[in-house]
């Protein structure tokens, strides 16, 4: 089987909730238990650090790794969804998985998925601790991927969990308050494993607590936490900002375990994280005459923070300055508050990702129209970025956003 093979297999045969939505959402650890018994349960030799939050989790998942790797670690590092290539969600040390192994495995478990029938996430996050296991990796860093309790990563007693944060997204799956959506990610608490939570939230932090007391865990909140003593004059993009204290608390966690991280690891490890452990979509910048910045957020929580700092980025460059907005959804969104945090002065390139669940431009555009929002449709991502291009004047913002899946399809990412 060849590398191209084994993705069309994966992707053919296999339910995959980024492409189909909640029909390939499985709600059990089962499938995942059983694939990783065949594999001679390759999840119970590996240190890790296991990570869940409705935002902030891919940032502080590449920064812990960044970090790790700073300090000489051989480190994992498990994400998704990927943005280009499959291989971009198993990485050793920032290298992605070798074509090689991805097909290898594939072929070796076409027998357990048509026993099985797992998940393409389900056989992914299988896929990821065998090869972590394989490279003998001294410890990775692992991502939930929906939730916290049901997720196939849920399998892994960690040396410390991190909850970033808790919003409104994927509420069909995961429940239509705070509180439930907290009860879901608070299942990666382990027993007598620290759990570090990124941000105090009234609603959701008695949830934390009463499981953190039940597994006698040690929960932490995320302290302040400085990158250097002139950080004031330094731009810090949103993603880093906001997560810088979480990152470096499980840090600290790690350090106080006896892992090798000094302070110079962890400013280095965050400072370059893009670099170090390959971050990609996150308040991107991929050109500045005009500026283009891609941002993969795609929630109510996360656009808001993304449309400040685009505020504060224009505020910058004067008076003049313009958002240029390329936006595409998927169709199971509540769009209502997500548009109506779209700046009134923007001007909007509607567009679509070419998944089964992109919400077409055309339906976008119209739904934008009831909340007063114009602008033209675009089936192609990079057509819309062509034309705001030869629209944005040098004082000007372009910015991709809304949805994982547009950003990806941006070439040359």
């Amino acid at each position: 089987m060849t590398y191209k093979e084994a993705l069309e297999y994966l992707y053919s045969r296999l339910p995959m909730y980024q492409r189909e939505g909640k029909s390939a959402y499985k709600k059990d650890l089962t499938n995942t238990l059983a694939l990783l018994e065949m594999l001679g349960n390759p999840h119970l030799k590996l240190k890790t650090v296991h990570i869940a939050g409705t935002n902030g989790k891919g940032t502080c998942a590449h920064g812990i790794a960044a970090i790790l790797q700073v300090a000489g670690y051989k480190t994992g590092l498990y994400t998704s969804p990927h943005l280009k290539h499959f291989s971009e969600r198993i990485k050793v040390d920032g290298r992605e998985i070798p074509e090689a192994s991805v097909a290898a495995f594939t072929e070796r478990m076409v027998p357990a998925v048509e026993q099985i029938q797992p998940s393409f996430f389900e056989l992914t996050v299988a896929m990821a601790f065998y090869h972590f296991s394989q490279a003998q990796v001294d410890i990775a860093v692992i991502e939930t991927g929906l939730g916290g309790r049901l997720d196939s990563t849920n399998v892994i007693s960690p040396e410390v969990s991190l909850i970033t944060n808790i919003g409104f997204d994927h509420m069909d799956l995961l429940g239509d308050t705070l509180e439930k959506i907290a009860f879901e990610k608070a299942g990666i608490i382990k027993n007598e494993v620290p759990v570090v939570i990124g941000l105090y939230q009234k609603e959701t932090y008695p949830v934390f607590v009463a499981k953190a007391k039940k597994c006698n865990a040690e929960l932490i909140l995320g302290r302040e936490g400085r990158l250097e003593k002139d950080e004031e004059d330094v731009f810090v993009p949103y993603h880093k900002s906001l997560n810088r204290n979480a990152i470096f608390t499980v840090a600290k966690v790690l350090q106080r375990q006896g892992w090798a991280l000094d302070d110079q690891d962890i400013v280095q490890g965050f400072s370059e994280m893009e670099k170090i452990s390959r971050l990609k979509g996150r308040f991107q910048f991929l050109d500045y005459n005009p500026t283009i910045i891609a941002d993969v957020s795609h929630n109510v929580d996360g656009l808001k923070v993304l449309f400040n700092q685009i505020s504060t980025l224009l505020s910058q460059n004067g008076d003049g300055g313009r958002l240029l907005l390329i936006f595409g959804t998927v169709k199971d969104k509540d769009l209502s508050p997500i548009l109506a945090l779209i700046p009134e002065r923007a001007i909007c390139y509607w567009t679509q990702s070419k998944i089964p669940r992109a919400l077409p431009a055309a339906e976008l555009q119209l739904l934008a129209k009831n909340q007063m929002l114009h602008g033209e449709v675009f089936e192609n991502v990079n057509d819309a970025i062509e034309s705001a291009r030869q629209e944005a004047q040098i004082d000007d913002i372009v910015l991709v956003t809304g949805s994982t899946f547009v950003v990806a399809e941006i070439a040359d990412l």
